[in-house]
């Protein structure tokens, strides 16, 4: 019994081998892992240069040809590489997922250390867009070898069989494909060139489809040209013909430690810091993808690159890059080229450098706020939005012993004009990265005073009224606050210039925080009203500050008329949002509505208080 049961556990516990669905795997390749069938052309240019490489590392002079011939949907592909041998076939071709690098050292594989792609799949890309393939091959290694063929059909089954040597006289590899119904257009002559251009214009070796060559080296970057000015036009040619628009100016990427050689170019419009960049990356002179979004810091969006590396490593689908310490390193070695350009520029071609700001300065103010050497570098440079016009911080520092600055484009639009008619500076702090470039400014040019402006400083720095004449028009400020008390707004009395300027609104966060506040409390059941309630603030509410020097205003302080008075500095009050160009609440809407309403009965009826035909007065 004890002899059963445990040959009954040795046979549960043996062996099995999984079984592949050859169709299954071809539909998991095209839908998941390959962007587009276009891919099958680089793993036929792939296999046919790693196998180019392999014999040249142990015969140096062999020769280094690849040609494509496309015909009636069908294509034939033939390399000069170091070929198969039946085993290798079987080793190689008929096990799926077999990678190169895993099994025998010192033999094909490891000479051969792309062969057939990095992951095992091999040609079952090509099943992408062919329904059989056949290999004919001849062995660089072993001489006496007969040629040996594979074939093989996207129903997982395949044969092979060795062939006379007339089959194959020389060493290396033919593959020839047949379309899959629905996928001729792939193997068309026009667009196997395009594809082999597109993927093999940097190959090291000599690539045709038919009589027309593939490869164009030295890479646009690599070659001589007589003057620097030759050299950037023909850049921005290749930029045109790679990405479609004319750059600002073009940057050489050169990090010999990394393997990696190429150029960014700088867009000629701006883009926003959010949009991902995508730049073409070749391994080993083969596109890898273009579409590398991982490949710079992500303050560098101004640029779009194109470069060839042999030390960064691909996805299992070779179309992107895996983010590992390389990757990391090189990104890093990428964003410090760039680093280097902006600051060549600001030391010695101040005009192209602000030809790149007035595109691109929000770029540079994003790096700017991590790192502050390049702050200081740019300080001269960086235009920020100020009551003295478009100024650099250096400058504006250089005029105002205190940088005041908002946070906010609405505050800084409530008090721009009415600070620069009091001599008091101030920077529009609203915008993208400027608040936190502002703050960081005393850290890279000491003795700086930078301070945050708010409406108490504001309304200080306004004239005070006599005391006298403010008491005289006690009746008229009760009226106007009786009126804006209910939206969380108080009324002041300041002359201020400009003498145009007949009321200015005045909040900070604070305030504007406590208003929202009060309002969900008033909508709120008990409870929430009650929470709301216990966290009301002690921060200062909104002002409406009127100016006493303003013609209107001292008008409007003579009424007598109390309804009047409350329908003007409605008035006032919305006119005043509306300068700030603040979004209006509900409660601002229905006020400006009303307040309108008002002014057109006041204005149409010699006497307001008498009915109107439909009874209202």
């Amino acid at each position: 019994m004890d002899s059963q049961t445990s040959q009954s556990s040795q046979a549960s516990q043996s062996p099995h081998t999984f079984q592949v669905d050859l169709r299954g795997l071809v539909d998991l390749l095209s839908h998941h892992l390959y962007s587009s069938p276009r891919v099958y052309l680089r793993e036929l240019l792939q296999n046919a240069v790693d196998a180019i490489t392999a014999r040249r590392a142990e015969q140096p002079d062999a020769p280094a040809r690849v040609r494509l011939y496309a015909e009636g949907g069908t294509l034939r592909v033939e390399d000069s590489g170091v070929g198969l041998t039946e085993a290798d076939v079987h080793n190689l071709l008929a096990t799926i997922g077999r990678s190169s690098k895993r099994a025998d050292p010192g033999g094909i594989q490891e000479a051969r250390s792309e062969f057939l792609g990095q992951f095992g799949i091999g040609l079952l890309a090509c099943f992408v867009v062919a329904e059989r393939i056949r290999v004919v091959s001849r062995s660089a290694r072993t001489p006496d070898a007969p040629p040996v063929e594979w074939t093989a059909a996207d129903d997982g089954s395949y044969t092979v069989r060795t062939l006379p040597d007339a089959a194959r006289p020389e060493p290396g590899t033919t593959v020839h494909l047949v379309a899959r119904p629905g996928a001729g257009e792939w193997l068309t002559e026009e667009r196997v060139l395009a594809l082999a251009r597109d993927f093999g214009s940097l190959l090291p070796y000599d690539v045709r489809v038919g009589d027309e060559a593939v490869t164009d080296l030295p890479a646009p970057w690599n070659r001589p040209y007589p003057s620097p000015a030759t050299r950037r036009v023909a850049l921005q040619r290749h930029c045109h013909d790679l990405f479609g628009f004319t750059p600002l100016d073009s940057i050489d990427l050169d990090v010999p430690l990394a393997g990696i050689r190429g150029v960014a170019y700088v867009l000629p419009s701006s883009v926003s810091p959010a949009q991902r960049a995508s730049h073409r990356v070749h391994l080993k002179g083969m596109l890898l993808t273009e579409r590398a979004e991982q490949l710079l810091p992500d303050w560098a969006f101004f640029v779009r690159c194109v470069l060839d590396t042999d030390s960064l490593r691909p996805t299992a689908s070779r179309e992107s890059l895996y983010e590992d310490e390389t990757l990391a390193a090189v990104r890093e070695a990428l964003g410090e080229r760039i680093r280097s350009w902006l600051t060549g520029l600001a030391a010695g071609d101040p005009e192209r450098l602000a030809a790149f700001l007035s595109v691109h300065h929000l770029g540079v103010k994003s790096l700017a706020r991590h790192d502050k050497e390049m702050l200081r570098t740019m300080l001269p440079w960086l235009p920020f939005e100020t009551t003295d016009g478009q100024l650099s911080l250096e400058e504006f520092a250089q005029r105002h012993p205190v940088v005041h600055f908002t946070r906010t484009v609405e505050e800084y639009r409530q008090v721009a004009p009415i600070a620069s008619a009091q001599g008091v500076g101030v920077v529009n702090g609203g915008y993208t990265y400027d608040s936190e470039l502002i703050e960081a400014l005393p850290s890279v040019r000491p003795g700086t005073v930078v301070a945050e402006l708010d409406a108490d400083t504001v309304t200080a720095h306004l004239d005070s009224v006599d005391p006298a004449e403010e008491l005289a028009l006690a009746a008229f400020l009760g009226a106007a606050r009786a009126k804006l008390d209910p939206l969380g707004c108080d009324v002041v009395l300041r002359a201020f210039h400009p003498l145009s300027v007949p009321a200015l609104h005045l909040d900070d966060r604070a305030a504007r925080h406590e208003q929202a506040r009060a309002e969900a409390e008033e909508q709120a059941d008990d409870l929430w009203a009650g929470i709301l309630g216990s966290l009301r603030g002690s921060a200062p509410r909104a002002r409406l500050v009127l100016n006493h020097l303003n013609p209107l205003i001292r008008r409007i302080s003579s009424l007598e008329d109390r309804e009047l008075i409350g329908t003007a500095t409605e008035s006032l009050y919305g006119q005043a949002l509306l300068m700030a160009q603040r979004p209006l609440r509900p409660a601002d809407s229905a006020l400006l509505n009303r307040a309108f309403i008002g002014l057109l009965e006041w204005a149409t009826h010699s006497d307001p208080t008498e009915p109107t035909e439909d009874g209202r007065r």
